[in-house]
Parts: C-alpha cells; sequence; structure tokens
C-alpha cells in the first residue's frame, strides 16, 4: 500500500515552477515509488538507468534518446542519471528544449559540479529521506494514539529505522535482513563505487566506530590511533558517507560565524534502522545516545538545520535550530527530568523566547511549561515538537 508522503505539496507545486525537479536521498528510500504516483494517469516515461540499453544510448547520442524515450511525453522521470557521461549537459539541452524532468539520485554527488550546475535556474532541489516518524504511523493506519502506544511505534520506528521497505515488512528478523542488504548495497555501491573507495574493510570498520560513537565530537586523532586511518582517509570517507546518506555531521553553534567552520562537530546516522545494524544493537530498552540521534534524524527530515551547542568548560546543549529569526534550543532525554544547568546557561547567554525538552517515556509533568528568564521552557514528546516546528 502506497503512504503518503510529507513532500507531496512541496513537490507540487516547485514541478509546475521548474522544467527540472531533482528528488534526491538514499538508496531505497521512497524516491522512485514517489514519482511514479505522481505521474499517474499522465502521459509519462519512466526511465531507468540501470538499464544498459538506455544508459547506451543516452550516453551515445542524447538527441538519439530524446527521439526514443521523451518525445510526446509531458513528462520524463530519469531514476539514476549521475551515472551518465556528461549528464550535465546533456540534461540541460533537454530543458532548453522544452522538455519537463524529473530526476533522481541517491548520491549528493548529482548536486556539484558535473550535473546540476549545468542547470542553474532550471532546477530545484528536493531531498526526500525514509519515512519520518509522521509517515511511519500512517503507514501503519495508527491515526489516534495514547501515551502506551506511541511509545511502542517510537520504539519500532526508531529500532528498525524508516526505509518503507523496512517499515512495510512485520516480520523481525526479516527486517534485519532487509536492512543488512541495504547497508551492503550502500557501501559497496553507492560509497565505493561512487568515491572510489578500495580498501572496504576499513570503510566497514570505520563506518562501525561512527555506529558505536554517535552524537561524540569528531575526533581524527581519535580515530586515526582506534582504527588506523590517515586524516585525509576520515576525511574522504566522512564526505562520502554524508552525501551517499549514511550519515549526517552536525556543527556547533555559535554567534561567531566564523567558530562554527573551526570547531569539531559530531556525527549521527540518518537512519537509526541502518545505525543498529552496524552496531549489531537492537535492544529492547535503548540508550539516551541513540533516542538522540531519533530526535535529530525527524529535525532533519522536517528540512531544518541542526546544530549543538558546547562551552569550553564542557556546558551543552543537544540542539540547537534557528527558525523564523528565532534561536530554539532543544534537550532530549529518555525520562522526564529535570532541567539541567547548561541548558539554563544557554537561556542567560542567548536569551531565547522558546526551549524544548523531548523525553521518550515518563509520568506526564503537571506543569508542560515553566518560564526561566522569559524563556518558555515546554515539556513534550517527538510528536508535539514536530507540530510546534511545522506550525
Amino acid at each position: 500500500m502506497y503512504t503518503e508522503r510529507e513532500i507531496k505539496e512541496r513537490f507540487r507545486k516547485l514541478s509546475s515552477a521548474y522544467p527540472v525537479v531533482a528528488l534526491v536521498g538514499a538508496r531505497q528510500s521512497g524516491k522512485t515509488t514517489f514519482l511514479k504516483e505522481q505521474i499517474k494517469n499522465l502521459n509519462a516515461s519512466y526511465l531507468s538507468f540501470d538499464d544498459p540499453d538506455i544508459k547506451e544510448l543516452f550516453d551515445a547520442d542524447v538527441k538519439k534518446f530524446e527521439i526514443q524515450h521523451i518525445e510526446g511525453k509531458a513528462i520524463s522521470i530519469l531514476d539514476e542519471v549521475q551515472y551518465c557521461k556528461d549528464a550535465g549537459q546533456k540534461l540541460k539541452y533537454l530543458a532548453d528544449k522544452g522538455r519537463k524532468l524529473w530526476i533522481t539520485s541517491s548520491s549528493e554527488i548529482i548536486l556539484g559540479k558535473e550535473v546540476l550546475s549545468y542547470l542553474v535556474g532550471r532546477v530545484s532541489i528536493i531531498r526526500l529521506y525514509p519515512f519520518s516518524l509522521h509517515e511511519f504511523l500512517i503507514s501503519k493506519s495508527q491515526k489516534e494514539t495514547t501515551k502506551k502506544i506511541l511509545e511502542r511505534n517510537i520504539w519500532e520506528h526508531l529500532s528498525f529505522g524508516g526505509y518503507p521497505k523496512v517499515v512495510n515488512t512485520e516480520d523481525i528478523e526479516l527486517k534485519k535482513t532487509i536492512l543488512k542488504d541495504l547497508y551492503e548495497t550502500m557501501i559497496l555501491k553507492d560509497i565505493a563505487r561512487t568515491f572510489s573507495i578500495e580498501d572496504l574493510k576499513s570503510l566497514e570498520d570505520f563506518t562501525k566506530y561512527l555506529a558505536l560513537n554517535i552524537g561524540n565530537l569528531v575526533s581524527y586523532e581519535a580515530i586515526s590511533k582506534n582504527i588506523g586511518l590517515s586524516f585525509q582517509t576520515i576525511k574522504k570517507y566522512l564526505d562520502a558517507m554524508e552525501k551517499s546518506y549514511l550519515i549526517i555531521r552536525i556543527q556547533p553553534f555559535f554567534t561567531n560565524k566564523t567558530k562554527e567552520i573551526k570547531k569539531q562537530p559530531k556525527v549521527y546516522f540518518l537512519d537509526t534502522g541502518l545505525r543498529n545494524i552496524v552496531s549489531k544493537n537492537f535492544e529492547a530498552e535503548f540508550e539516551g545516545k541513540i533516542f538522540e540521534n531519533y530526535v535529530l534524524s525527524e529535525l532533519i527530515k522536517l528540512g531544518l538545520q541542526v546544530k549543538y551547542w558546547r562551552t569550553k568548560s564542557k556546558a551543552e546543549v543537544d540542539f540547537v535550530i534557528e527558525k523564523d529569526n528565532e534561536i530554539i534550543p532543544i534537550e532530549v532525554k529518555l525520562n522526564q527530568d529535570k532541567i539541567e544547568k547548561s541548558l539554563y546557561s544557554f537561556i542567560e547567554t542567548y536569551k531565547p523566547k522558546k526551549a524544548f525538552i523531548v523525553t521518550y517515556r515518563g509520568e506526564e509533568k503537571k506543569e508542560k511549561e515553566v518560564k526561566v528568564s522569559g524563556c518558555k521552557i515546554m515539556f513534550t514528546d517527538i510528536i508535539g515538537l514536530r507540530k510546534f516546528l511545522q506550525n
């Protein structure tokens, strides 16, 4: 059964305004399924460049490709076009001929100078991630929840992630098998092949190291000491993994923007199910760091730029977002608890109007919000946070 995606309305508006729309995101996140749903009852063509004949014709002669596959069609979907020869120039030719194109890629490499730089002013880019919690609940036909029902659904979504094929599989062991196969495909095809990485063993060791250290500051020195990689190799692996939608790096928050570049980032996995299959960790009770990763993933799926805050004295706030000219700190906790000194410190320093403490479980607080130095601190769950930020 098809699950409607949250990007639908934005996609509809942008596809009517631009000749080319690029839908990018991790392998098996649902890009092709989404686009095929949008062309139902339309005169359209779907072209996968995994088909050698389609790729060969595109590589050899774009005009012949146009006559064979695009002429007479209102819309053409070009799936994984970044692997083709001179893709940017050829897409520009087709766009300038008035062809309406929807293109997909499972790597951010398509956004570079080789492809989309040729399409400036002609293309809009949309990212499609694995199912958000909202989409996950829709796929489960879960219209209403209690606190316990929500906790159970979050546990499943956090444990096995949001990839549609995984979500739509009920068998736990089969979920793990699909995740393992997906991870191996991403490592071999999207990361190793696309970014010319030959030492798969060191890449897998590095991935496992990151999975076991989510939410920690990235220290090139520590990584080099633990798994024997050079600084240059670590940087290459991080870039490749991020551009293939396996991990995400978040930078520290400072009002001095130059400091943001200099300080160490933190690394999280974009999908917690993939993180769990890499670390071989599917526990009935998960740790605070994995829930922190889960909340970050939901914030990214809302299209927000997320940072963290940490001082030299190690006062720390998990996440900071800037929205509508407001600074909003977010603390993540498994259980509802007291307000930490670090959050008080952030409030005193930056004077935000609102702050959130997001929890997974625990008794409902009698006071769902308190005021501290003019800042409204709100206790909520992940759904409450999403609703506020979307509004």
